[in-house]
């Protein structure tokens, strides 16, 4: 497998572009997204477990009942969703789309994401739609990325090649999310890309697997969105055919989903930085993932990263309210980084440490909690962020 540039493009016979329409104040963010692939390909999706939803999450789930799509359109700065037009409007996109395209309603991924409650001006995207369209290129990955982006600080992208026995096959992928994540099931925006020919079955089996690995694994602050869908496409232009016991395919499509959920992650709002949360020992996957991700949900882990504190307490005080039967006289806890790793916990119990030592591998931007529970074969890993001042000042206004 190889990293390459291209993101939702580097597969063949996709394009993209995006665009300030206008949904957005001023013109220095754009606000309208389009992906295309060239010829009709297989379909599937996973969507929020909230129970309010955006109006996009109805449309799409009923457009991608017979696992087919051509296009994904998405617009930022407004959600769609507790709107009493909201479908009507998700299902308009999808008409405009479909006719710029010339191609069917039912065939267009529809998504929105931003403020909630608000109405969407359908006019905007009425008078983009044409330019959009004309802007669609193989080199237009980034435009769609930085138009699906509301409080992400950089755009989200990867794409990789897998070699297979009958031909390289592309895997691009972009995102956007940065607040109000945390998933049960995928999380904020994600369009997957491929040119590898993979029934929609097969292809429902593999996202799947890889949301729960990757967009699953992911927490920035607790709150899961109402607009939250990743999807998948794929048109089978390399003409290489996949299925789901094609290992390198399916590490390939992991890869760039576990690549963009962490960096989703990295760029929580108001973050400063990363954190992995390892557990190991556990008695099964689901147990060890519950730990993993009561600790990366902590806002007083949060904090004490945020502070450089090795505050070990914190993190036994949240497996311990995860619900699963442990004894806590098997657990030992570490805190490891570029700067080397220092153990602070060791059978359920602290043990002297350097608090200096500490301090400075909990500087560092990237950190690993390792919390080994010494109790089965299981492991999991989750990924999240520290809690910072200025997520409370994004938050604080961020509708006005």
């Amino acid at each position: 497998m190889e990293w390459i540039n291209g993101g939702v493009c580097a597969p063949l016979g996709f394009r993209a572009a995006g665009v300030h329409c206008g949904i957005r104040a001023g013109k220095a963010k754009k606000d309208l997204a389009l992906v295309v692939s060239d010829v009709m390909a297989s379909a599937a999706a996973v969507y929020t477990q909230n129970l309010v939803q955006g109006a996009p999450i109805g449309v799409t789930r009923n457009n991608l009942q017979n696992g087919q799509a051509r296009a994904v359109i998405c617009n930022s700065g407004i959600a769609n969703t507790c709107n009493a037009d909201g479908l009507e409007k998700a299902m308009g996109m999808c008409i405009l789309a479909a006719d710029a395209l010339s191609i069917a309603p039912e065939d267009v991924i529809v998504a929105s994401t931003g403020v909630i409650g608000q109405p969407l001006d359908f006019e905007p995207i009425r008078r983009g739609i044409p330019e959009l369209v004309q802007a669609l290129s193989t080199q237009g990955n980034t435009d769609a990325v930085q138009a699906m982006m509301t409080t992400d600080t950089v755009p989200k992208e990867f794409a990789v090649c897998v070699e297979l026995d009958g031909g390289p096959v592309k895997i691009g992928g972009m995102a956007k999310g940065s607040g109000m994540i945390n998933p049960n099931m995928a999380t904020m925006l994600a369009f997957i890309t491929t040119d590898a020919a993979i029934s929609p079955s097969s292809l429902a089996a593999m996202l799947k697997e890889a949301a729960d690995l990757s967009f699953n694994r992911v927490s920035v602050d607790g709150d899961t969105s109402t607009n939250d869908m990743l999807c998948v496409l794929a048109n089978g232009q390399s003409g290489v055919a996949v299925d789901v016991d094609c290992a390198p395919f399916v590490q390939g499509l992991q890869a760039v989903c576990i690549a963009l959920a962490k960096l989703l992650a990295q760029d929580g709002e108001g973050a400063t930085k990363l954190i992995e949360c390892r557990v190991s020992g556990a008695p099964t996957t689901q147990g060890a993932r519950v730990v993993a991700d009561s600790i990366i949900n902590s806002p007083l882990v949060k904090t004490a990263m945020f502070g450089g504190d090795a505050n070990w307490g914190r993190i036994l005080c949240a497996i311990g309210y995860a619900g699963i039967a442990l004894d806590v006289g098997l657990i030992d806890v570490a805190f490891s980084s570029a700067q080397g790793q220092v153990w602070v916990c060791k059978r359920g119990a602290g043990i002297d440490f350097s608090e200096p030592q500490a301090a400075a591998v909990l500087a560092c931007d990237a950190l690993v909690i390792d919390v080994r529970l010494n109790q089965g074969p299981a492991q999991a890993t989750a990924w999240g962020c520290d809690l910072s001042y200025d997520y409370v000042k994004i938050n604080g206004d961020y509708r006005t």
